[in-house]
């Protein structure tokens, strides 16, 4: 199924802590080029004080790429904001769904859904602050309050100073009691509200996130959004993503776990020549060759060496020849695998 490429937010991989940072970014994009791409979660008050080429360097090749805010107060996001946008970003989005007692203690994250005035005032400064999208990704609600009129109401008052892109995670946020791993699983998923929604705002971008796993799904959701933001199922095998670009944006290209090892030691190699650990990038690899023959061997072998100090590329080759001695012996038994 091939859908108009002037979606940006057609398919997109979500904001993840500790997760989506640049070398994982630039792993994506070597395996699709049409996927939006989001930072982890920057909060505001970093990018103003801290060391702003540390926080928001990224690698030319992974356009479209958004940058993810965190914070409350309307100055401090719109400053962040306009910062963003000159360091070259193609979208600024809030964090209004992260249920982490760290980021309640800053004030945002999903706690902000109980205050959708204090949200509107931060949306409008940042979109007078800047000329690129300003969107918003938010849960359905948030503790005892789970109503879908509520959260009509939410996207309504958003909608009114100008947010045209929602990105909504089909699951409220329990802000006491449940770890953020368990608000990514307890809550029950309800998809049919984020449908619901496109149907009550057509002139909206409604893109779903939570749950899903597969391009099958995906395609099952466009039927009634119209994007999908795919998560932690990139993470555990980013070939998940290995047909996009051919099935959602009729780019016809080839990839290969292989050939994106073999890229990625490239990019090692530059990377260490900048002063960067190996294991900064090869901890994104780990899951490289899930579920191919010699995918524990690679996944094994990183893990054990590749963080330790002075770690080279060489280790890298070397976990890389071990998949392939195993992949030629199981081609030899079995047939085609890698």
């Amino acid at each position: 199924m091939v859908r108009a490429t002037n979606n940006p937010w057609l398919l997109s991989v979500a904001p993840m802590m500790d997760w989506t940072d640049r070398h994982f970014r630039y792993l994506v994009r070597l395996i699709t080029q049409k996927t939006r791409l989001y930072t982890e979660m920057v909060v505001d008050q970093s990018i103003l004080l801290g060391n702003r080429k540390r926080l928001l360097d990224y690698n030319p090749e992974e356009h479209p790429v958004a940058l993810q805010l965190g914070g409350s107060l309307p100055e401090r996001l719109a400053e962040a904001a306009r910062i963003g946008e000159q360091w070259g970003y193609d979208e600024v989005n809030l964090n209004l769904g992260c249920p982490s007692e760290r980021v309640q203690g800053g004030g945002f994250g999903a706690c902000l859904m109980l205050e959708p005035e204090r949200v509107a005032e931060c949306m409008a400064a940042m979109r007078r602050a800047v000329r690129i999208p300003v969107t918003a990704k938010h849960r359905l609600g948030v503790d005892e309050v789970e109503d879908y009129r509520y959260l009509a109401r939410f996207v309504e008052r958003l909608a009114k100073v100008g947010v045209q892109v929602f990105i909504v995670h089909a699951r409220k946020a329990y802000l006491r009691g449940l770890s953020p791993a368990e608000n990514r699983s307890v809550p029950p998923l309800r998809y049919e509200w984020v449908y619901r929604l496109k149907q009550d705002f057509p002139h909206l971008t409604v893109v779903l996130n939570g749950g899903v796993r597969t391009l099958d799904e995906v395609e099952a959701h466009l039927a009634h959004v119209d994007g999908v933001m795919l998560g932690r199922a990139v993470y555990e095998d980013p070939f998940v993503l290995a047909e996009a670009d051919a099935r959602f944006f009729g780019l016809r290209r080839s990839v290969d776990r292989v050939g994106v090892a073999r890229q990625m030691m490239a990019y090692a190699r530059a990377q260490l020549g900048q002063g960067v650990s190996l294991w900064a990038v090869a901890r994104h690899l780990l899951n490289l060759f899930k579920g191919q023959p010699g995918g524990r061997l690679w996944r094994r072998f990183l893990s054990e060496r590749a963080c330790r100090p002075g770690a080279g590329v060489e280790v890298l080759e070397e976990a890389l020849e071990q998949v392939l001695t195993r992949a030629g012996s199981v081609r030899r038994c079995f047939g085609p695998a890698l």
